[in-house]
């Protein structure tokens, strides 16, 4: 798939969803604010719990790129877990690879800082890790290989040219920008992750 066409369905799935994804799908998103499609200008009619409880999940699923079936596990793993289930879900999910390294600004959607992950960019603790699932723990730092800090892009990514399209870094990162270095010094807050959903639906709709 290409790029453009990847940022073309990231840009109607943001449309879908009612949630800018990418930093070119909020121009958009400012110039048609309405679902796609032919009836997407017709006020949407009064939705079924199940159908208000599915977007919701699909827009938790969407801002972190993951399949169903990650998505689906990522909830019984916190179903499991102490204290609220939405908000345990949510602050798993923050501590994966390719969210820390979107976070920390080294790069500018998840799915790049994915891409960045797969293409073993990322050291954990000095070491290469090239799944986007790994889950870093407190105290874990990580970094891009100083090889790949030479190329360009990291050296924009570097001179703070993400932070326009970013949210301000969370008060559970430690982040040395020009040394493309993150600390992860505690474990997220729900309060605390710049992601856009109603949890309790989440846990609703996989509860059904």
């Amino acid at each position: 798939m290409s790029n453009v066409t990847r940022s073309r369905r990231q840009v109607r799935l943001s449309r879908a969803l009612g949630l800018a994804l990418t930093p070119k799908a909020v121009k958009h998103f400012e110039k048609r604010p309405y679902p796609p499609g032919e009836h997407g200008r017709a006020r949407r009619r009064t939705e079924s719990d199940y159908a208000v409880r599915l977007r919701e999940k699909q827009r938790l699923r969407a801002q972190y790129a993951l399949r169903e079936k990650q998505l689906a596990k990522a909830y019984e793993n916190a179903r499991k877990a102490p204290g609220l289930t939405g908000e345990a879900l949510v602050e798993d999910l923050e501590t994966r690879l390719d969210a820390v390294v979107l976070r920390a600004g080294f790069a500018r959607t998840i799915l790049q800082a994915r891409q960045t992950v797969t293409h073993r960019h990322v050291l954990v603790d000095g070491k290469i890790v090239d799944r986007p699932s790994f889950r870093v723990k407190e105290g874990q730092t990580i970094q891009i290989k100083p090889k790949s800090q030479a190329t360009v892009p990291f050296q924009v990514a570097a001179a703070g040219a993400h932070r326009d399209v970013l949210p301000a870094v969370p008060g559970y990162l430690e982040v040395q920008l020009e040394k493309l270095s993150a600390t992860l010094v505690r474990r997220p807050k729900r309060a605390e992750v710049p992601v856009t959903c109603e949890v309790q639906l989440v846990v609703e709709y996989y509860a059904r």
